[in-house]
Protein backbone atom coordinates (compact mmCIF):
# COMPACT_ATOMS: atom_id res chain seq x y z
CA UNK A 1 0.00 0.00 0.00
CA UNK A 2 1.54 3.66 -1.10
CA UNK A 3 0.00 6.56 0.37
CA UNK A 4 1.53 10.12 0.82
CA UNK A 5 1.30 11.94 4.39
CA UNK A 6 -1.85 14.19 3.39
CA UNK A 7 -3.26 11.38 1.43
CA UNK A 8 -3.26 12.78 -2.07
CA UNK A 9 -2.10 9.82 -3.50
CA UNK A 10 -5.00 7.16 -1.36
CA UNK A 11 -3.64 3.61 -1.93
CA UNK A 12 -2.69 1.44 -4.78
CA UNK A 13 -4.33 -1.95 -5.26
CA UNK A 14 -3.58 -4.44 -8.13
CA UNK A 15 -6.19 -4.19 -10.67
CA UNK A 16 -8.80 -7.07 -10.10
CA UNK A 17 -8.91 -7.66 -13.67
CA UNK A 18 -5.56 -8.80 -13.90
CA UNK A 19 -6.06 -10.93 -10.66
CA UNK A 20 -8.12 -12.62 -13.06
CA UNK A 21 -5.84 -13.07 -15.67
CA UNK A 22 -3.07 -14.22 -13.69
CA UNK A 23 -4.36 -15.65 -10.39
CA UNK A 24 -1.36 -17.38 -9.54
CA UNK A 25 0.60 -13.79 -10.09
CA UNK A 26 4.12 -15.88 -10.34
CA UNK A 27 6.53 -16.56 -13.30
CA UNK A 28 5.02 -18.74 -15.83
CA UNK A 29 6.84 -21.42 -17.64
CA UNK A 30 7.69 -20.50 -21.12
CA UNK A 31 5.67 -23.31 -23.19
CA UNK A 32 2.74 -22.47 -21.19
CA UNK A 33 3.01 -18.89 -23.00
CA UNK A 34 0.45 -19.81 -26.42
CA UNK A 35 2.19 -17.73 -28.71
CA UNK A 36 5.98 -18.90 -27.92
CA UNK A 37 4.88 -22.21 -27.27
CA UNK A 38 3.63 -22.44 -31.01
CA UNK A 39 6.46 -20.62 -32.07
CA UNK A 40 8.97 -23.02 -30.13
CA UNK A 41 6.59 -25.92 -31.87
CA UNK A 42 7.09 -24.25 -35.30
CA UNK A 43 10.47 -23.95 -35.51
CA UNK A 44 11.23 -27.80 -33.93
CA UNK A 45 8.98 -28.87 -36.92
CA UNK A 46 11.02 -26.68 -39.49
CA UNK A 47 14.54 -28.04 -37.98
CA UNK A 48 13.00 -31.60 -38.43
CA UNK A 49 12.17 -31.16 -41.85
CA UNK A 50 15.35 -29.52 -42.57
CA UNK A 51 17.29 -32.69 -41.55
CA UNK A 52 15.36 -34.97 -43.53
CA UNK A 53 15.00 -32.84 -46.85
CA UNK A 54 18.63 -32.14 -46.82
CA UNK A 55 19.43 -36.19 -46.69
CA UNK A 56 17.78 -36.38 -50.22
CA UNK A 57 20.81 -34.02 -51.25
CA UNK A 58 24.01 -34.51 -52.32
CA UNK A 59 26.52 -34.28 -49.33
CA UNK A 60 28.55 -31.46 -51.10
CA UNK A 61 25.11 -29.25 -51.11
CA UNK A 62 23.71 -29.98 -48.12
CA UNK A 63 26.07 -28.35 -45.89
CA UNK A 64 25.61 -25.40 -48.03
CA UNK A 65 22.17 -25.05 -47.70
CA UNK A 66 19.63 -24.68 -45.07
CA UNK A 67 15.51 -24.85 -45.03
CA UNK A 68 13.54 -21.38 -44.19
CA UNK A 69 9.78 -22.24 -44.20
CA UNK A 70 7.33 -24.23 -45.60
CA UNK A 71 4.54 -22.45 -46.55
CA UNK A 72 1.38 -22.12 -49.07
CA UNK A 73 2.78 -25.56 -50.56
CA UNK A 74 5.98 -23.65 -51.22
CA UNK A 75 9.40 -24.85 -49.85
CA UNK A 76 11.98 -22.46 -49.05
CA UNK A 77 15.69 -22.85 -49.24
CA UNK A 78 18.59 -20.37 -48.12
CA UNK A 79 21.47 -20.57 -49.88
CA UNK A 80 24.71 -18.75 -49.39
CA UNK A 81 25.44 -17.98 -53.83
CA UNK A 82 23.74 -18.00 -56.87
CA UNK A 83 25.49 -21.19 -58.08
CA UNK A 84 24.20 -23.16 -54.67
CA UNK A 85 20.92 -21.89 -55.76
CA UNK A 86 20.95 -23.76 -59.31
CA UNK A 87 21.95 -26.97 -57.31
CA UNK A 88 19.11 -27.01 -55.20
CA UNK A 89 17.22 -26.10 -58.27
CA UNK A 90 18.78 -29.06 -60.11
CA UNK A 91 17.46 -31.53 -57.09
CA UNK A 92 13.65 -29.78 -57.18
CA UNK A 93 12.28 -32.89 -58.29
CA UNK A 94 13.82 -34.92 -55.28
CA UNK A 95 13.05 -32.54 -53.04
CA UNK A 96 9.75 -32.12 -53.73
CA UNK A 97 8.88 -36.03 -54.15
CA UNK A 98 11.09 -36.53 -50.29
CA UNK A 99 8.86 -33.59 -48.84
CA UNK A 100 5.19 -35.37 -50.38
CA UNK A 101 6.49 -38.64 -48.83
CA UNK A 102 7.23 -36.56 -45.31
CA UNK A 103 3.03 -35.46 -45.47
CA UNK A 104 4.38 -31.85 -46.56
CA UNK A 105 2.20 -30.47 -49.29
CA UNK A 106 4.54 -28.92 -51.33
CA UNK A 107 4.38 -28.63 -55.01
CA UNK A 108 7.26 -25.89 -55.31
CA UNK A 109 11.14 -25.47 -54.25
CA UNK A 110 12.30 -21.37 -53.90
CA UNK A 111 15.59 -20.50 -53.43
CA UNK A 112 16.90 -17.25 -51.65
CA UNK A 113 20.39 -16.27 -51.63
CA UNK A 114 21.62 -14.89 -48.47
CA UNK A 115 25.17 -14.32 -46.81
CA UNK A 116 25.46 -16.16 -43.78
CA UNK A 117 25.98 -14.64 -40.37
CA UNK A 118 29.29 -13.69 -39.36
CA UNK A 119 31.17 -16.24 -37.44
CA UNK A 120 31.14 -14.91 -33.89
CA UNK A 121 34.22 -12.50 -33.60
CA UNK A 122 37.16 -13.08 -31.13
CA UNK A 123 37.47 -11.29 -27.75
CA UNK A 124 40.17 -8.04 -27.85
CA UNK A 125 42.93 -9.71 -26.28
CA UNK A 126 43.70 -8.81 -22.74
CA UNK A 127 45.40 -5.58 -22.36
CA UNK A 128 48.50 -6.07 -19.60
CA UNK A 129 48.38 -3.99 -16.28
CA UNK A 130 50.51 -1.17 -16.87
CA UNK A 131 53.57 -0.30 -13.81
CA UNK A 132 51.52 2.88 -13.21
CA UNK A 133 48.09 0.29 -12.09
CA UNK A 134 50.10 -1.96 -10.50
CA UNK A 135 52.14 0.91 -8.34
CA UNK A 136 48.38 2.28 -6.68
CA UNK A 137 47.35 -1.25 -6.03
CA UNK A 138 50.56 -1.88 -4.39
CA UNK A 139 50.35 1.53 -2.46
CA UNK A 140 46.83 0.80 -1.70
CA UNK A 141 46.71 -2.20 -0.34
CA UNK A 142 48.26 -1.63 3.41
CA UNK A 143 45.32 0.37 3.91
CA UNK A 144 42.63 -2.44 3.43
CA UNK A 145 41.55 -4.21 6.67
CA UNK A 146 40.31 -7.48 4.87
CA UNK A 147 43.55 -9.62 4.72
CA UNK A 148 41.82 -11.36 1.68
CA UNK A 149 40.84 -8.45 -0.22
CA UNK A 150 44.64 -7.20 0.32
CA UNK A 151 46.08 -10.33 -0.86
CA UNK A 152 43.90 -10.22 -3.86
CA UNK A 153 45.51 -6.47 -4.38
CA UNK A 154 48.74 -7.69 -3.98
CA UNK A 155 48.54 -10.31 -6.48
CA UNK A 156 46.44 -8.66 -9.40
CA UNK A 157 49.56 -5.89 -8.69
CA UNK A 158 51.93 -8.96 -9.77
CA UNK A 159 50.83 -9.39 -12.99
CA UNK A 160 51.82 -6.00 -14.30
CA UNK A 161 54.63 -5.84 -17.35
Amino acid sequence: MLSFANGVFGSVQPSKSRAKLRPDRGPRALAECGPVAALSKRAHELDQLDKRLRQVLAPSIREQVRLADVRHGRIVFLVPSPAWASRIRVAQADILQAARAMGTNANLVTVKVGSPPPPPSEPPPRMPLSKGAADHLRSAAPSISDPELRSLFLSLASFAE
